[in-house]
């Protein structure tokens, strides 16, 4: 089950487009910043190839200027 955690930096101005794109996703914790303009983001899926699918997502949303992951494993199922 992976398990990963990433600061999401959005374009300037767009964070609330950033929150609300990745709020879409059930596989996403997300945690605004109260005084700065980043997201704290926790996925969690159930194989690797569903975390691939939804990286792959979160790159593509057009609000999103970087992703970084700050941390991440795989428990066995």
């Amino acid at each position: 089950m992976p398990i990963k955690s990433y600061l999401a930096h959005p374009h300037s101005g767009m964070k609330e487009e950033l929150v609300l794109a990745l709020s879409q996703f059930s596989e996403c914790d997300i945690f605004p910043s109260e005084n700065k303009d980043v997201v704290i983001l926790i996925t969690e899926t159930a194989t690797t190839d569903e975390d691939d699918k939804l990286t792959e997502k979160i790159q593509r949303i057009s609000s999103l200027k970087l992703l970084a992951m700050v941390s991440g494993f795989n428990s066995p199922n």
